[in-house]
């Protein structure tokens, strides 16, 4: 679908018309293109006092090809453009500490390239050593989130808490996190904070195969995001199953065909559905090393004019579905240590949407699903992770009139909607073995939505 007024803003005459009203101004995103540097630019990095996270950083920054330079304002370069500004905040353990931010971005804040990056590093609040730490730990929050409405032209920000306890695979989990959100993958996600803990984790040998040699199975794959997401995971290196219902049958196949990987016909809501595809997956690969959750339907009505149908389909589909399968795929330990389980949610699960009760409810129920998953499984070695797509270019949201159709474009910092390979980067990203340490997650596919938290 395309955004028309979009592509109008990038021409001659609507950059002109844009700046005069003061028009909604959708800049042109950076994504990812395989062979691209990591960054536009330099990266700068800064850290508070006593922060804990610069070693590392700097470790993960030159093996990505990005040479880190250190803060130092009154050296600073007027002409000098970053790629992203990086910033260790664990040192910062009351509020009156937290003016070391205001020193680090006030004459920075105009120095990022387009669709620059902004990543702050912080120790989870409830892992710090007193109230005050706590308290300065948590307002990092409300600075990422304001940057990434701030700096505009692209640019994202985001908070990434990092345990103070970490084992093998924390650093790991750092670096795959950065690698992330510092590279085109992360064109529509900003203003997200995610947590980086414990877990099996293993680097890659190529990072631009970060999947190599896994098996990946996508539900709901034959159209839209899943499609997407089955052709990035292929990119990466995984072998995909793709699944969804026989009446797509034939854009199953051209997905399968098309990534050299499988096809599944089956409907989930059907008798026995999980145990036969597990006996699939035995018989075809012997295990499942990540399962992504996609597949969901919607039947809007408000909750007074909805039957009972209605709520039961899409609460089936979209949520008991993933329990069925989670439930058989765990108890014949066909998803191995190491192994990853990415759900779709949506920002309805999180701020509501009218004539959408029973699609809200289905997908706030996915996030309680990895709230409640993520602590059981760790101990397996197995990490659970949602996002939650906002406003998404697919065939859905083209059915939206008009005005409500816009107002979704609009109504986010990037100006514009998402599209579907948004979704599948930052799944890709959290199926790779090296996110092990990423669990419990929730990230939020919104170009940084106005509605909900």
């Amino acid at each position: 679908m395309t955004d028309r007024y979009a592509s109008f803003v990038q021409s001659g005459p609507g950059r002109a018309l844009v700046k005069r009203l003061g028009l909604p101004d959708p800049p042109r995103l950076r994504r990812h293109r395989p062979g691209d540097p990591l960054l536009p630019g330099p990266a700068l990095v800064g850290t508070a006092t006593g922060g804990r996270l610069a070693e590392p950083v700097g470790r993960i920054l030159r093996a990505a090809g990005v040479e880190p330079t250190t803060d130092n304002p009154a050296a600073a370069d007027a002409d000098t453009r970053f790629g992203a500004l990086v910033y260790d905040a664990t040192g910062i353990t009351e509020s009156t500490g937290l003016r070391q931010l205001y020193d680090f971005f006030h004459p920075y804040a105009r120095s990022l390239h387009a669709s620059g990056r902004v990543v702050v590093l912080g120790t989870p609040p409830e892992q710090c050593a007193t109230p005050r730490e706590a308290t300065a730990q948590r307002a990092l929050e409300g600075l990422t989130r304001s940057i990434g409405k701030e700096f505009g032209r692209g640019v994202t920000a985001q908070l990434v808490y990092a345990t103070a306890d970490g084992d093998a695979g924390t650093e790991i989990g750092l670096e795959s996190t950065l690698r992330f959100l510092l590279s085109g993958r992360s064109a529509y996600v900003s203003g997200q904070v995610i947590r980086v803990g414990t877990g099996p984790a293993a680097a890659p040998a190529d990072w631009d195969r970060p999947l190599d040699g896994q098996v990946v199975l996508v539900t709901g794959a034959a159209r839209g995001i899943g499609a997407a997401l089955a052709r990035v995971l292929a990119r990466d290196g995984a072998q995909v199953v793709v699944l969804d219902i026989p009446e797509a049958g034939d854009e199953l196949a051209a997905v399968a065909n098309g990534i050299g990987g499988s096809a599944v016909q089956l409907d989930l809501t059907a008798p026995n559905a999980a145990t036969r595809l597990a006996d699939h997956l035995v018989a075809r690969h012997g295990r499942v090393d990540v399962v992504v959750h996609n597949a969901g339907i919607t039947r809007d009505r408000t909750i007074a004019r909805m039957n009972a149908d209605r709520w039961d389909q899409v609460i089936d589909v979209n949520l008991s579905s993933q329990e069925r399968i989670n439930d058989v795929l765990l108890e014949r330990e066909l998803i191995p240590r190491g192994g990853r389980i990415v759900s779709v949610s949506s920002i309805a699960g999180i701020a509501g949407n009218r004539g959408q009760t029973n699609y809200a409810t289905s997908k706030a129920g996915v996030i309680g699903l990895v709230d409640s998953l993520a602590p059981a499984l760790a101990d397996r070695g197995i990490s659970v992770n949602a996002v939650a797509p906002g406003f998404i270019e697919t065939r859905l949201t083209a059915r939206i009139p008009l005005a409500l159709r816009e107002a979704g474009r609009r109504m986010n910092s990037m100006s514009q909607g998402g599209l579907p390979v948004d979704v599948a980067e930052t799944i890709g990203w959290l199926a790779w073995p090296a996110s092990g340490a990423v669990t419990g997650n929730v990230v939020r596919v919104c170009g940084q939505s106005l509605l909900g938290a």
